[in-house]
């Protein structure tokens, strides 16, 4: 009654028969719908706080900034201010009463597909506003991107409050970092578009009102109540009437903003519960938010990315056993044992690079064959435990070698001059563990040993000299590996 009274002193000549509630937005407005003698409807939106009393003046600028020509081109009637009247710092607007009733949104839904249909058209009309009508009533344009760090600069805000479980903070910061997902035309919206704002008739959508946030912005905030829409294909049609009316020009990330918009909806809602220091509020944002968070976790949530999160490795139990290694990536270590020492193993007749080595700091020492072999490749390594002397190198007189020693080391003598001579086994391939210089002087051995090729050191004739045309390190038999004394230098 007395809001009723208020808009006697706003309409002049107004006189109120009956009056009743309309649903609103109870912590900013108290609204009522009036009737007068004549049987006309009224619309009173009377602000609860200062704020409340802003967006009603922005409402305002908005209305006056839809001309004739813009009210013909919609497919729906908007509303218009009949007066206004000051209590204070407050204002309180009265409205021409529109056709059509509000519906809830389960309600709005059981209306069809026809009425989402519509709705779908009435959004592709608000979206194809000019954004010229906007510039002359001084209202709010942001960007693609200015819109992106508003959001960011919100999450921030939210983040600092400590109440926000951390796998929704992870899931809208990787959708607001998601660069393809706001490559979007900024448009004309209503920027607080649900279903109270709604007037259907017949299920068709014949007013809309609440035109207290137009503004140039992301088009899917217009689309974010839709997500809560447990009925996905009534928001299914409305976005397939939507892009039918838009075309090339509709946005195909809508949805996926709009999921997110509605989703940080909770957060925003927390921070301005927080600051309005509301206890009650605060806690019904945290349990809101809580229940999201676990049913993201259970379910998964509606996709919000373009480009999907990576996900968490699984963490493998401590006592896991140890997977089994295919037996094509096996190593086999092979050990020195007998025929390593006999100089014939198993490996040299497989090809090179089938038996690998495990890499350890250990180092495998293969003992050299006494006998001479034919020429491996260049530089191989020499046995430290029998160091070898250039051929060139001045041939120093020894000591004579134990016959036993000399005997079961080499079948035969190799002379000296065989040994530097080219052409011989031991002129370029490895060097034998037994010193090079068996004479004691280069005159008397060396002539004698040339003479007799077929005598030992002794001078006694041998039963297996070489063949001739050959040289005696060839016809050497392998035999196993003796640990040979070192020769000392006079």
């Amino acid at each position: 009654m007395e809001l009723a009274a208020i808009a006697t002193a706003a309409v002049p000549g107004l006189a109120p028969t009956g009056v009743a509630s309309l649903p609103d937005d109870g912590n900013d407005f108290d609204s009522v719908l009036i009737v007068d003698a004549a049987k006309n409807r009224w619309r009173v939106r009377s602000p609860r706080h200062e704020e409340a009393s802003m967006r009603l003046e922005s409402e305002l600028a908005a209305l006056r900034a839809f001309s004739a020509g813009i009210r013909a081109s919609l497919p729906f009637q908007l509303p218009s201010v009949a007066g206004t009247v000051r209590q204070g710092p407050l204002r309180t607007f009265v409205y021409n009463h529109l056709p059509g009733k509000q519906f809830s949104l389960e309600d709005l839904v059981g209306q069809g597909s026809r009425c989402a249909r519509d709705l779908g058209a009435v959004m592709a009309a608000i979206h194809s506003m000019p954004a010229s009508a906007i510039d002359r009533a001084d209202l709010p344009s942001y960007t693609a991107e200015q819109v992106r760090q508003r959001r960011l600069n919100e999450l921030d805000a939210a983040a600092t409050t400590g109440m926000i479980p951390s796998r929704l903070l992870r899931r809208w910061e990787h959708a607001l970092e998601d660069v393809a997902l706001w490559r979007f035309n900024a448009t004309v919206i209503h920027g607080d578009l649900h279903e109270d704002q709604l007037l259907v008739q017949d299920a068709k959508v014949v007013a809309v009102t609440g035109w207290t946030d137009l503004q140039v912005g992301d088009p899917a905030d217009d689309f974010a109540w839709l997500a809560a829409v447990h009925e996905q294909s009534f928001a299914e049609a409305a976005f397939e009437s939507y892009v039918a009316v838009r075309g090339d020009r509709a946005d195909p990330h809508i949805m996926r903003r709009a999921a997110l918009a509605a989703e940080f909806a909770l957060a925003q809602w927390l921070v301005k519960a927080i600051a309005g220091g509301d206890a009650e509020r605060i806690a019904e944002a945290k349990v809101m938010l809580e229940e999201l968070d676990h049913d993201i976790a259970e379910y998964g949530g509606q996709p919000i990315s373009v480009v999907e999160p990576p996900r968490a490795a699984k963490p493998e139990p401590a006592d896991a056993p140890p997977e089994p290694v295919p037996s094509n990536e096996r190593v086999t270590v092979i050990g020195i044992d007998a025929a390593d020492d006999a100089g014939d193993t198993a490996e040299d007749n497989e090809p090179a690079g089938k038996h690998a080595e495990p890499e350890t700091s250990a180092m495998r020492i293969l003992p050299s064959p006494v006998s001479a072999a034919p020429a491996p490749p260049a530089s191989p390594p020499v046995p430290t435990a029998a160091p070898m002397h250039p051929a060139s190198a001045p041939v120093a007189s020894k000591k004579p070698v134990p016959a036993p020693v000399a005997a079961a080391a080499t079948g035969s003598a190799v002379s000296a001059a065989e040994a530097s001579a080219p052409g011989s086994a031991n002129s370029d391939g490895p060097k034998t563990p037994v010193d090079a210089d068996h004479s004691d002087n280069k005159g008397s051995d060396e002539a004698g040993n040339q003479e007799h090729p077929d005598k030992d050191t002794a001078g006694t004739p041998t039963d297996d000299a070489p063949a001739s045309g050959r040289s005696a390190a060839a016809a050497e038999p392998e035999t196993s590996a003796i640990p040979v004394q070192k020769l000392e230098k006079q």
